[in-house]
């Protein structure tokens, strides 16, 4: 009878994530403006082939699906701004983090946990966009064997100091190791061929 209770709570915890995965309005950190400026910025190219679940085994994504996500970082106030764009990833979203659409620490070809969970694209057809701004402290409503969550104690100069150890991917109910998933790769702080910002001005 336990064991059935506990299943059932398990089950509607469960659920209640998932619906708010899917409607995007999950939040993992504060909501804020953007920041006049950018200590650093990134980019993901994601797609379906490299795909590495828990047990870190490759394992096949959305096939045809990609993303395109972008990240401007001001590590002095922690913020990070958001640009996501995914191209044949369908909903339902699934992950038991807040959302189901993270930034993971873990080299290509490797699994590891989110560090930043983000608010699921959005949109009708082919084609769902997400952006914003966050502010830490963060947190990804998942935890670890100590009963800890993955963000817990997590600042964006990690990313900055390294971000070939960082990854960007989404989940979804048909894939839930990962529909696409890319490493994190530098850009150019306001540069003109990236449009990623800098200051203002």
């Amino acid at each position: 009878m336990k064991t059935a209770t506990r299943r059932a709570a398990v089950a509607t915890a469960s659920a209640a994530l998932l619906t708010l995965g899917a409607a995007g309005t999950a939040s993992a950190g504060t909501e804020v403006d953007e920041p006049s400026t950018f200590t650093s910025a990134f980019t993901v190219h994601a797609d379906p082939d490299t795909i590495i679940n828990a047990d870190g085994e490759s394992v096949p994504g959305a096939e045809g699906g990609s993303g395109e996500f972008h990240y401007r970082v001001n590590s002095d106030e922690e913020i990070i701004c958001y640009d996501l764009t995914t191209r044949g990833v369908q909903p339902p979203y699934e992950s038991p983090a807040k959302t189901a659409t993270h930034i993971h620490e873990a080299v290509e070809g490797e699994a590891g946990p989110p560090r930043l969970a983000f608010p699921d694209p959005e949109g009708d057809g082919d084609v769902r966009t997400s952006s914003g701004c966050l502010q830490g402290p963060f947190t990804t409503g998942l935890t670890d064997d100590d009963d800890v969550d993955t963000a817990e104690g997590f600042s964006l100069r990690q990313i900055e100091d390294d971000p070939e150890s960082f990854f960007g991917d989404t989940h979804t109910e048909e894939f839930p190791a990962g529909a696409v998933r890319g490493q994190l790769v530098e850009m150019p702080v306001g540069g003109v061929d990236t449009g990623l910002g800098g200051s203002a001005d």
